[in-house]
């Protein structure tokens, strides 16, 4: 079972761990990629998420072609969008597999890749007047 959702609304990585559960699971791995105050040495006031309408379809496909390359039994991710505020979850990941190996192994690679190719961009404000738009092409 694989799981992905694209939402302007609050997401948490033990909320996500809820899904996945499974008796023939050995291991659940979760990632929390949480909204930080500061960046590059700045301090962080404001962060917006934009993202492109395709960003959905674009996660699916992309948790369901990592997934193939583990040998999971579930995963379930999530990225807001808009406005989040400091300290809280902006991406989340839950996989569950038989064994904890497979589990961490395809947490990573799911985070990594999604950070990779999801069509997103972080806008920060900063406490000193100044912005910076990331992975912004």
């Amino acid at each position: 079972m694989i799981r992905t959702y694209v939402t302007p609304n609050p997401i948490s990585a033990h909320q996500l761990s809820t899904l996945i559960k499974d008796n023939s699971a050995g291991a659940t791995v979760s990632f929390s990629g949480d909204v930080r105050n500061h960046d590059g040495g700045k301090i962080v006031s404001a962060l917006t998420y934009e993202i492109h309408p395709s960003a959905e379809e674009v996660l699916e496909v992309v948790v369901n072609e990592v997934v193939l390359r583990h040998k999971i039994i579930s995963a379930a991710v999530a990225h807001r969008y808009g406005e989040i505020a400091i300290g809280e979850c902006a991406f989340a990941v839950a996989v569950s597999a038989a064994h904890r190996e497979a589990a961490f192994s395809a947490c990573q690679d799911i985070v990594n890749t999604v950070k990779e190719k999801l069509p997103i961009w972080k806008h920060q404000q900063f406490a000193d007047g100044t912005d910076e738009w990331v992975n912004f092409a």
